[in-house]
Formats: structure tokens, sequence, C-alpha cells
């Protein structure tokens, strides 16, 4: 999803906060690294499934650590998502995975690092709290508490909008729930365009982009989410219930035919101006400023909250970790790079490199894009939570995160009752998770 347009200009800011390392919390080996290789280069391969970043990762990321490593040399190596997880399975068992490795949150490489897959990184300097809030370093521990992964990064979800629409229909920015149909309502009865550009025929949108973006203002985020994992609440208890009759209002401003629409047909939906408001993640940043370029004015809003006063919360999602290949040739190396991950330098790099995409370390950076800033500032202490079913409520069978877009889409679709939606959900979870069958 990354476009190069930020290509030289931050290479040339790499290259100069590269030579210096003052103010970092961790501390790497000294700029000889691999030097007891004969002088030889030593070669470090990232596997991902970031095949959008690839550019920006090999011409602007890694050339800033080389300058600081000059006898490491790092290659960006993606592979499609929908093929990275088979892909990396296959390369881990035959011996020829590179020696880092990005890695999904919580459940998703488990198994992974449970076979032993992944090194422990316990022990590596500057990986603790000093430098990432707890609920970073927690994406990426298994159940005993060892640590496989350097955070990376976050998402945001949130709301995008149509500025010139809104200025043309005299709208207001809303931050209730009732402002916010008033908007939708607004636009409908216009009839020039599409009040909220969204399809449910990719089902994993339903889940993403409506469930999961919306359901922490229902469930007050962490409170909620954490209540499901400790059986102290259900699916069918009202939060949930609210959060998919929500979701079943929303589509009655979607589209004409928004049963067929895809996650490519929303998005070019919104990109050429004729829908008002978009569910968002933070990760289309850059894809709205190439595409959009001078179009139209767009901005972004956060859930909107039931009523004036009331606290707001966001899901703020980790995305991304770094892992070492526990058979990695050279894991001094790959530690070093590791530990450069853990600096200001990389935090400002990545995150004005990649917008959208925010560093998980505790450092303060400065966010260059304005919608990236828009989507940071909502971000408060407490108000922050992970996608619901991430963390242990999809390892069995049913796979709840899976279940969510699926029944989400039959709600929206107007084939199943929110409290039908409910039930199915938590009968599913009942099955397996132990907690939840009380």
């Amino acid at each position: 999803m990354r476009k190069s347009w930020l290509v030289s200009t931050v290479l040339v800011m790499a290259l100069a906060a590269a030579g210096c390392s003052g103010g970092a919390k961790t501390q790497g080996a000294d700029n000889n690294a691999g030097s007891d290789n004969g002088g030889e280069k030593v070669k470090l391969t990232i596997e991902s499934w970031r095949t959008d970043d690839m550019k920006v990762w090999n011409e602007v990321i890694l050339p800033a650590f080389e300058v600081k490593y000059p006898q490491i040399q790092v290659e960006f190596k993606p592979t499609q998502n929908t093929e990275y997880g088979t892909s990396l399975s296959t390369k881990l068992s035959a011996g020829t995975a590179g020696d880092l490795i990005m890695v999904e949150p919580y459940d998703f490489r488990i198994d992974m690092a449970k076979n032993g897959s992944f090194a422990k990184l316990d022990d590596l300097e500057g990986l603790n709290k000093d430098n990432f809030p707890e609920m970073a370093l927690d994406a990426w521990k298994l159940d005993d508490g060892t640590q496989f992964a350097v955070p990376l990064a976050s998402v945001l979800h949130g709301y995008i909008y149509n500025k010139a629409i809104f200025d043309e229909l005299k709208l207001q920015v809303p931050t209730t729930r009732e402002q916010f149909f008033q908007v939708l309502d607004a636009v409908k009865k216009d009839g020039k365009y599409t009040p909220f550009a969204m399809g449910t025929a990719d089902q994993f949108v339903p889940g993403l982009l409506g469930f999961n973006l919306n359901v922490p203002g229902f469930n007050k985020g962490e409170e909620g989410r954490l209540a499901l994992i400790e059986g102290k609440q259900k699916f069918t208890d009202a939060p949930y219930v609210q959060t998919w009759e929500f979701l079943r209002k929303l589509a009655d401003y979607m589209p004409e035919g928004y049963e067929s629409i895809t996650y490519a047909d929303m998005q070019n939906l919104f990109m050429s101006g004729q829908a008002a408001v978009y569910p968002a993640g933070s990760w289309e940043i850059s894809i709205f400023k190439s595409k959009i370029a001078d179009q139209f004015e767009y901005g972004a809003f956060p859930l909107p909250v039931e009523k004036e006063g009331d606290a707001g919360y966001i899901n703020n999602h980790p995305d991304s970790g770094m892992a070492l290949n526990a058979a990695s040739k050279h894991p001094e190396e790959a530690k070093q790079f590791l530990q450069w991950l853990m600096t200001p330098e990389f935090a400002e790099l990545w995150n004005n490199a990649l917008p959208g995409f925010f560093s998980l370390s505790s450092h303060k950076v400065e966010l260059k894009d304005p919608l990236a800033q828009q989507f940071m500032s909502w971000v408060k202490d407490g108000n922050s939570s992970p996608r619901i079913a991430y963390q242990l409520l999809s390892r069995g069978e049913p796979n709840t995160d899976a279940e969510l877009g699926r029944i989400t889409a039959l709600v929206m679709n107007k084939k199943m009752e929110p409290a039908e939606a409910a039930k199915t959900i938590q009968s599913g979870l009942d099955g397996w998770f132990k907690p939840q069958a009380k």
C-alpha cells in the first residue's frame, strides 16, 4: 500500500539521522558489525507479507541502517499476503527462511513461535516497558510470557470524509451517533452522492471495517475485550448486539448493490469523489494521498459517541512485529538490526516513510502527514483497544475473527438479525473456549 512519493526526501533525512545516535534508549554493537567475517558483508534477509512496502524498505529504511552498520547488508523480500503463511511455513521447514521475519500479532504465528521457529528475545536489550507500552509487548508474547518479536507498528481505525461534499451540503463533522446518522440522512436526501462507501462482497470488510472498527465505541474498548477473554461478558450482551444494530442501520446508506461491492470498489467510490464518508484504516492513508491527489480535500474523524461528553474509544491495533529466525546463521547481526528497530531514529523514519503505520515504540515522533496526525490525535491514555478476537478468541474452531466477518456480512445484508448474530458467534465460542463455556 505504500508509494514512493516520500522516498527521496525521507532518505536524506534518514541518512542524516542515522549518523547520530544520541537520545536512543537502546544500544547496539559498534559500527564494525560483521567485521569478524573476514571483512565481507554479512547479508540478512527479511520475510514479510508487505509487498507494497518493498520500495520504501529497500530504498529508504535499509540504506539508513546500512549507513550506521556498513558491514551488514539487509534485503527486504516480501511474499504476497495471501500466500505468506504457507510460504513461510514451507521455508522454515526447509531451512530457507530469511533471518528476520515480520509477524502478525497475537495468535497468527503463535504455533511457529511455540515450535521454536523464532528465537526467544526476552534478553534483547531495550525490549522492555522503557521502550514499548505493555499492549505492544503483549501482542508478541507466548502464554508463558516469552517475547518472540520486537513490536513494529500499529494501525488505527476511523472514518474518512469528503470535505468538499460536507462544505457543499453545509454539514458538520459528527461527534455523536445521532449527528452521524443526520449527516448520512442529509447526503441521502440530497441524492447526488453515496452517503457511506462500503460493500460486503469481501467478508473481511464487514468484520474489519464494520464490527472491529465500531465495537470499541459500544463495549468501552479494552474493558469489553478483556471481559470477553475472561468470560465476564458474552457476545449476546448489549454492547455487541448494539454494534450489529448500528451496522445494520448503516447498510441503509451504502451504495445500491452493496452486497456485490468489493473492498477495491468501495475505495474507488470514495477516491472518485462520489461518496461522503468511508470506513477507514490508517494503512490507507498513502493510497488516498496518491490516488486522490488534489481532486478534493478530505479529513478524518473518530468513532462517534453516544452523547456529547462521553469518553471515546478507538481500535488501535498492533499490526506487525519482527521476529528472529532461530535457524539464522547470523543471529548477532540480526539482533543488532532488531535493536536498531527500537531507536528514535527508526521510529521517525518509519512513521514518515510509511504514514499510517505508527511505530509502537514509546519514542515521540513528529508526524509529517496531516491525515496521519489526525488519526494519531485520537489516541489517549486508556482509550485504545486491538481487534476484538485476535487474542485467544480465535484459536479454536470456528475461528471467531473469521466468523465475525461472515456473520456481520449477513447482518448488513439484512439476512440475519443482530440478536441472532450474537447467539451464533457466542455459540461457536462456547464450543471450545473454556472461559466462555460457563
